[in-house]
C-alpha cells in the first residue's frame, strides 16, 4: 500500500471515529437533551437537506447523510443560552467576605474590584448566523461583605454568548445580569470580538485578518466618564497585554461584512428567486430555534446566511494550470522517455484560503503550502495559478484532508516528479461547539513522487515553511 493510500485510509479511519465520538457525546448541559430542544433540532434537518440540494450537492453522498443531524445539534448547541437562566448559575454561589477594614477597603469593605480576564467565548451572529469570537474580561465591585465565586462569571457570560447575538447587545446583557444577580457595587465588562470576513478576503491563518472590534458595558460605581474604578479596571487588564483603548474600529468598521452586501430585508419572499427555498429553510430554522424571524436584528439574516453559503457551491469548472486542464489529465500519467531531470525544488508557501466544513456548515480557513520538483523545463509555475487552484477545492464543502489529497494529485498532474502538500487549517467546528477546542489547529499533508523517496528534499520543504511563517503573518 502506497502512503497517499495509507493516508486515505486513515483520514477515513479518523473521520469515521469522530463522528462516532460525536454522537456519543453529551450535551453541555448535562445528560440527555431536552424533549422540546430535541424536537426542535429534528425539525431543522429537513430545512438543512435543502440547504444541500441548494447548494448543488447530494444528500446521500458519504460525508453529508449525517450533516443535517450534525448541523441541527450544533445550532442547538450554540443557543443553549436560550434555556438558561442566570439566577440558577449564580444561587448558592455567593460567600461571605468581609476583608479589610471598612473604612480603607472599598465598596463594603471586600478589599477592592475583582476582575476575571481572558475569558474565551463562541457566539452567533446575527446578521448571518456564524459563529463569532469573543475574549471577554468582567470585573466587579463587591458590596455588602459578599463575592461570587469566580467560574460563575464566566458561566453567565457564556449564557449570554450562547444566543444569536451582537457584541454590543452581548456585553450589556452580561453587565446587567451580574448586577441584578449578585448586587454589587457595580459590574464592568469589555469584549474583543472578532468575525470571520468574506472569503475572498481572508489573508491569513490567525485572526489578525478577521474584523476586530471591541465592546463595553458598565454600571455602578464605573459609570462616569472620571470613575477611578472603571481607570482601575482598565490598568489590570493592560497587566494582560489588552488595551481595550487601542484598536477599537467599532465605529469605522461594519460589524458583519455580509452586512455590507444588498438583501432584501424581509424573510418573505417578493419576487422569485432560485434561492428562495434555501431562504425559506433557514427562516424555518430560526423558527426551531425559538426566534422570531421578523424581529427587527434578524430581518435579512436567512439571505445572509444564503449569500455565505452559496460562495461554497458545488461546481464542474475545470482549472487550467500551466496549461493543462486538471480534469482532462490522469495524476498519474508520466511524461515520454525514461529518467527525467527533477531539477530544483520550487515551492509557493503560504497561500490563503476559506472552505466549508461538510460535516457542520461551518467555516474552517487556513493556507496551504506546495513543494514540487522542476519538471527540467526550468520553468515554475505562476502563483496565481496555484492561488487559483487552491480556490477551486477550497471554496466548497470540504474536508482538510480531501482538499489536502485533491491539490498534491492536481500538482503532481503537472509536475509528475514529485509533490509535497502542507494544510494549515483553524476549524470553527472544533472551536464553536461541542467541546470547545480553543485555538486549536489542524494540519494535514499528502506527499507524491520524488518527496516520498528523498527525506532531505522533505525536511528541506518543511524547513522553508517554517523559515517563512513569520512573514506571512
Amino acid at each position: 500500500m502506497g502512503a497517499l493510500e495509507e493516508a486515505h485510509l486513515a483520514a477515513a479511519v479518523a473521520a469515521a471515529c469522530a463522528c462516532e465520538e460525536e454522537d456519543d457525546d453529551l450535551e453541555l448541559l448535562g445528560g440527555e437533551a431536552e424533549p422540546a430542544a430535541a424536537a426542535a433540532a429534528d425539525g431543522m434537518e429537513p430545512a438543512v437537506r435543502a440547504l444541500l440540494v441548494g447548494l448543488g450537492e447530494d444528500e446521500r453522498r458519504e460525508g453529508l447523510r449525517r450533516t443535517p443531524k450534525r448541523v441541527a445539534k450544533a445550532f442547538r448547541d450554540g443557543t443553549r443560552g436560550y434555556r438558561q437562566k442566570v439566577k440558577d448559575i449564580v444561587q448558592g454561589a455567593l460567600f461571605p467576605e468581609v476583608g479589610v477594614d471598612k473604612r480603607t477597603g472599598s465598596a463594603g469593605g471586600t478589599g477592592g474590584q475583582v476582575v476575571v480576564r481572558d475569558i474565551e467565548l463562541f457566539s452567533y451572529c446575527e446578521s448571518c448566523l456564524l459563529p463569532f469570537s469573543i475574549q471577554c474580561h468582567v470585573g466587579y465591585e463587591p458590596s455588602g461583605g459578599r463575592v461570587v465565586g469566580l467560574s460563575k462569571l464566566s458561566r453567565v457570560s457564556d449564557v449570554f454568548a450562547k444566543r444569536l447575538q451582537n457584541p454590543q447587545r452581548l456585553a450589556n446583557e452580561v453587565c446587567g445580569a451580574l448586577h441584578a444577580s449578585i448586587q454589587p457595587a457595580g459590574v464592568a465588562v469589555a469584549l474583543q470580538c472578532w468575525h470571520i470576513p468574506l472569503p475572498e478576503n481572508l489573508e491569513c491563518k490567525t485572526l489578525q485578518g478577521w474584523i476586530r472590534t471591541s465592546h463595553s458595558s458598565r454600571s455602578g460605581v464605573f459609570e462616569g466618564e472620571n470613575s477611578t474604578f472603571w481607570s482601575d479596571f482598565l490598568a489590570l487588564l493592560k497587566l494582560r497585554g489588552i488595551d481595550m483603548e487601542v484598536g477599537n474600529h467599532s465605529d469605522s468598521i461594519p460589524w458583519c461584512p455580509l452586512r455590507s452586501l444588498e438583501v432584501l430585508l424581509s424573510n418573505r419572499h417578493c419576487k422569485k428567486s432560485s434561492t428562495n427555498g434555501m431562504v425559506s429553510a433557514v427562516t424555518s430554522m430560526l423558527l426551531s430555534l425559538g426566534e422570531d424571524p421578523l424581529r427587527k436584528e434578524l430581518l435579512g439574516t436567512p439571505q445572509r446566511y444564503v449569500q455565505w453559503l452559496m460562495k461554497f457551491r458545488a461546481c464542474n469548472l475545470d482549472v487550467k494550470l500551466n496549461g493543462f486542464t486538471l480534469s482532462n489529465v490522469s495524476i498519474y500519467e508520466r511524461p515520454g522517455g525514461g529518467t527525467a531531470d527533477h531539477g530544483a525544488i520550487r515551492s509557493e508557501l503560504h497561500l490563503p484560503f476559506c472552505a466549508q466544513c461538510e460535516h457542520h456548515l461551518l467555516p474552517f480557513y487556513g493556507v496551504v503550502h506546495i513543494g514540487y520538483f522542476d519538471n527540467g523545463s526550468g520553468e515554475g509555475i505562476d502563483r496565481s495559478h496555484f492561488q487559483a487552484l487552491v480556490h477551486f477545492y477550497g471554496c466548497k464543502l470540504q474536508v482538510q484532508e480531501r482538499m489536502t489529497r485533491q491539490i498534491a494529485e492536481a500538482v503532481y498532474s503537472i509536475s509528475h516528479n514529485g509533490v509535497m502538500v502542507v494544510v494549515e487549517a483553524n476549524h470553527i467546528c472544533m472551536i464553536s461547539r461541542g467541546v470547545e477546542k480553543i485555538r486549536s489547529n489542524t494540519a494535514t499533508i499528502a506527499v507524491l513522487g520524488q518527496f516520498l523517496t528523498n527525506p532531505s528534499a522533505k525536511a528541506s520543504f518543511l524547513q522553508n515553511v517554517l523559515d517563512t511563517a513569520g512573514s506571512a503573518v
